[in-house]
């Protein structure tokens, strides 16, 4: 478990994108109670950006500082455009707040040990050759989240002998998880745009010589999805739903409350401390510090 700074500790505030489906605070509230176990004297509030409360602003009250995590799972815009607007009305109702923005908890090598959980859950081989996993994320109007995407399944193709490892995007980009599905099988060409920006190299992902024209022995014997998600919902209903409807093997479930994202969140949390102590700014420092 992630050591924490000595002394007295600021409080932990984490905050969700929110969902009018009752499965995703259900999974947040979950993962913080395992957090809270492993961390019995630190004090943690959850909120969350839309739909649920509470807002960030309501879980801050009464509180002089605090540490807010952003409990998502690549930057985009909620992190570096939402939260910080949010703080910032934040500390213009209390001046005397102190409030110190620490990471996302993705990308972080934990997180691909989670997402190998759940597929091992869904009984899948980890690193089979005859197995091909669609690493699918909710997808992004910035390209540099998207980005993130493609480079975490560039990596789990080099690190696993999987017979490949197709970044998808259920929303923003493409291609999508079905697309990639389909591409797999043989029925259609592999066309995405979501890692296409300036310095990141898309490439080692893509298959080879599992074209509609090619050899069926090339393709893979099963297709499996990995949801980059953290919790059930809309996304991973209709994740599981349409690939499932284009081929695939198997769909594992959302990361979910596992102990992995537990240890990501301390360690963020840790990390976070640690630079306000050193008197380092971090993403958004409210005025009155």
């Amino acid at each position: 478990m992630t050591p924490l700074p000595r002394g007295p500790l600021p409080p932990l505030v984490a905050v969700a994108h929110g969902s009018r489906d009752p499965r995703a605070s259900a999974t947040v509230e979950a993962l913080l109670e395992d957090v809270r176990r492993a961390r019995p004297g630190l004090l943690i509030r959850e909120a969350y950006l839309d739909h649920t409360r509470p807002a960030l602003g309501e879980a801050l009250a009464g509180l002089d500082e605090a540490v807010v995590l952003p409990l998502l799972l690549t930057e985009a815009y909620h992190s570096r455009v939402d939260i910080p607007s949010a703080l910032r009305e934040a500390g213009a109702a209390r001046p005397g707040l102190r409030v110190h923005q620490g990471p996302t908890l993705g990308p972080h090598p934990l997180l691909m040990a989670a997402l190998e959980r759940r597929l091992a859950e869904a009984d899948v081989t980890i690193g089979d050759p005859d197995t091909a996993v669609v690493l699918v994320s909710a997808g992004s109007s910035d390209p540099r989240a998207n980005a993130v995407i493609a480079d975490m399944a560039r990596t789990w193709a080099r690190s696993r002998p999987w017979h490949s490892v197709i970044p998808a995007y259920a929303s923003a980009a493409s291609p999508t998880p079905e697309q990639a599905v389909l591409s797999l099988m043989g029925g259609a060409d592999l066309e995405g745009d979501g890692g296409a920006i300036p310095g990141h190299d898309t490439g080692p992902w893509r298959r080879r010589g599992t074209g509609p024209g090619d050899d069926a022995g090339t393709r893979p014997r099963r297709i499996v999805i990995a949801p980059y998600l953290l919790a059930s919902g809309h996304f991973a209903d209709k994740i599981r739903r349409n690939t499932l409807e284009a081929g695939a093997h198997a769909v594992a479930g959302p990361l979910g409350p596992a102990p992995e994202l537990a240890t990501v969140l301390l360690g963020r949390y840790a990390e976070a401390t640690r630079r306000f102590r050193a008197g380092r700014r971090l993403a958004a420092i409210l005025p009155g510090r």
